[in-house]
């Protein structure tokens, strides 16, 4: 199992290059299910792992000067003090066992649900980009300021609890609302999930010593040569198509997700 673990990495690497987003929000489910790591645990795995990843295939970009960084500080501010608030003051006060009424959930259920819907949002949103036309969206400039300010937050929100990179919202929001080409808004998402995955390992930094990091080094190593194929890939495929077959594989593994935690673990 965890020998398919590594071989997933690739994939999680490989949909980074390809799109900019949705690899990420892999890893996680692969850290528990297949490489046998805590969820709670998992969660900081995937910052690393991701923000590593997102990191060194973002160089390429930068130096040929596709990153916007006035978007990037509009939209990674926020986002990233979103994270590290979350990593660091709100994870560690969720109680172990949480109880509603005369309902007791484990910490871990509750994670690995509330992670399988956000694989469903993220799902809805991959293929409503791949089915409609991206178009800007005409709004004054203050307003889309506000609203990328917004998306910021919840992106940083989304990160900080299930340590997925949130590139499934970095990527409309600067394709719509500003008309940014497809390789400079991968580069600029690249670039604020690497950022947000970093100030959220540092609300976890106390966790260290107890990091596998056999394992950690290996699947982020594997995720990295992934991206680098899937930027040459990227060139040869339709990115609506790519998005729909990715919006299939987050259904299916949300499904697992819902029928493994509720059914099966009980």
């Amino acid at each position: 199992m965890v020998i398919l673990g590594y071989l997933l990495a690739l994939l999680v690497g490989i949909t980074l290059g390809l799109v900019g987003s949705g690899g990420t929000i892999l890893t996680v489910p692969i850290m528990v299910y297949f490489m046998g790591v805590d969820p709670v645990l998992a969660t900081t795995y995937s910052l690393f792992a991701v923000g590593v990843t997102s990191f060194i295939g973002s160089i390429r970009g930068i130096y040929n000067r596709e990153a916007d960084l006035n978007k990037i500080v509009l939209f990674g501010v926020p986002s990233l003090l979103m994270v590290f608030l979350t990593r660091s003051y709100i994870l560690p006060f969720v109680p172990e066992v949480i109880v509603i009424g005369n309902w007791r959930f484990a910490q871990d259920l509750v994670l690995m649900v509330l992670f399988a819907g956000v694989m469903l949002v993220s799902r809805v949103i991959t293929i409503h980009g791949a089915n409609v036309k991206n178009e800007r969206i005409l709004l004054a400039g203050n307003v889309k300021t506000i609203v990328l300010i917004v998306q910021g937050i919840v992106v940083g929100l989304v990160t900080g609890v299930v340590g997925a990179g949130g590139g499934f919202l970095i990527i409309p929001a600067l394709v719509n609302l500003y008309g940014m080409s497809m390789k400079r808004a991968v580069t600029s998402s690249l670039v604020i999930i690497s950022i947000n995955s970093f100030f959220g390992i540092l609300g976890d930094i106390e966790k260290f010593p107890t990091f596998d990091w056999p394992i950690l080094l290996g699947y982020t190593m594997l995720a990295i040569v992934g991206i680098f194929f899937g930027f040459k890939l990227s060139d040869k495929f339709q990115g609506s198509s790519l998005r729909k077959a990715f919006g299939v594989l987050l259904l299916l593994v949300a499904f697992y997700i819902f029928v493994r935690e509720l059914y099966i673990g009980n």
